[in-house]
């Protein structure tokens, strides 16, 4: 446990299976506390700087998302590569990479690619399901 914020210390890896858990629950309450006050965040759909943004961001995806199964977790002492295929709005699922940053227990950047166009044509058809 860390003492000066009371949240059980984890480990990079641990901290990334969070974030996806949290992902799937679509509630990131566990999560706010992991989050560098200038945690930052790059995707294709867009940035955030702080923990507000993040999450809002986050829960933006989260609320779109149908399924999200993950294929494989590469960590070491800061760094943790999420391999993920994300079901969003209908549109078969897309492979994503996640890039997790983690220093001294926070997450400070994380920074995500995948290829949009399915998710984008879905939403063409469906009508608007992502925040921003």
């Amino acid at each position: 446990m860390d003492t000066t914020t009371d949240k059980p210390a984890l480990s990079p890896r641990q901290i990334a299976e969070l974030y996806v858990d949290c992902w799937q629950r679509k509630d990131f309450a566990d999560l706010r506390p992991y989050l560098a006050a200038h945690c930052e965040f790059t995707g294709v759909f867009g940035t955030a700087s702080g923990p507000d943004e993040f999450l809002r961001g986050l829960n933006g995806m989260a609320a779109g998302t149908d399924t999200l199964e993950v294929r494989t977790r590469l960590a070491d002492d800061s760094d943790v590569i999420t391999w993920f295929d994300l079901g969003m709005g209908g549109a078969p699922a897309t492979a994503v990479a996640n890039w997790t940053h983690v220093d001294g227990g926070l997450i400070t950047h994380v920074a995500v690619t995948f290829d949009p166009r399915e998710i984008l044509a879905a939403r063409r058809q469906s009508g608007p399901y992502l925040a921003g």
